[in-house]
């Protein structure tokens, strides 16, 4: 592809073509709220973002629901921040993007004290909660491309800023998964700031990993730039400045 190509009305060079294409088949970008919320018709202005691994803590439940919090009484998720989801996915047909439907997308973090649901105690996980299923789970996106979650904000765990995981996977009609994308989406440091201060995140002391020091955060593309800080989550605060609402806008170039 040469570089003066068009690609949702911005350049893609050559270095963008090769980082899309090592991500497992296709490449993957992002946009904010008002990017997803663009008709089908509509361009939308996207830029390329990296994939994140998928990190230790990944259990395939298989738990199709939108409230992750459910089936647990478990003080660290109940006391947590409420905090709803929205992620939008789209493809790419030519120079337009449109909503891409049935596309699969799972979440997983942390509760508020940094443990994970269904893990066995470790270097990191001190706590073990195999046969739990807290704050895991996936939906299937509709026509809009969109899912929803209801959730809590991420706690932090050793060695590691807070951070939501998202695995993308497409399916073909004999249900033969055809694709898979992982990443980690985070917070801008003020919005962390202001939640793991209440309680029952403060609870814990002052956090140890700032995103600059998380070693994912902190990995470097060609350009130089972070990789945290294309996927960062475009939030909504109330007049309490408390994280109420949380989006991100995926988009997929199938081949």
């Amino acid at each position: 592809m040469d570089s003066d190509d068009k690609f949702i009305g911005k350049i893609l060079t050559r270095r963008d073509a090769l980082r899309a294409a090592a991500l497992a088949g296709f490449s993957v970008v992002f946009g904010s709220r008002s990017e997803a919320k663009e008709t089908q018709e509509s361009s939308v202005n996207l830029v390329a973002t990296p994939g994140v691994e998928e990190g230790p803590f990944f259990v395939d439940e298989g738990l199709n629901r939108k409230d992750v919090t459910q089936g647990t009484t478990r003080e660290t998720v109940a006391n947590g921040s409420p905090l709803a989801l929205h992620i939008t996915v789209h493809a790419f047909r030519g120079e337009k993007s449109e909503p891409l439907k049935d596309v699969h997308v799972d979440i997983w973090h942390a509760d508020a004290k940094g443990t994970y649901s269904d893990e066995a105690s470790g270097d990191i996980q001190s706590e073990n909660t195999k046969g739990e299923k807290w704050l895991r789970g996936y939906q299937v996106t509709g026509s809009d491309g969109r899912v929803e979650f209801r959730t809590i904000y991420p706690g932090w765990y050793q060695g590691r800023t807070p951070h939501i995981h998202v695995k993308i996977r497409t399916y073909n009609a004999q249900s033969n998964k055809t694709h898979e994308f992982n990443t980690q989406l985070f917070f801008e440091e003020e919005v962390n700031d202001a939640m793991l201060g209440r309680a029952p995140y403060g609870d814990r002391g002052p956090r140890r990993v700032r995103n600059v020091w998380d070693g994912l955060y902190s990995m470097k593309q060609a350009d130089g730039t972070m990789v945290g800080s294309h996927l960062h989550w475009d939030v909504e605060r109330g007049p309490d400045g408390i994280v109420h609402d949380a989006s991100f806008a995926l988009a997929l170039k199938l081949d």
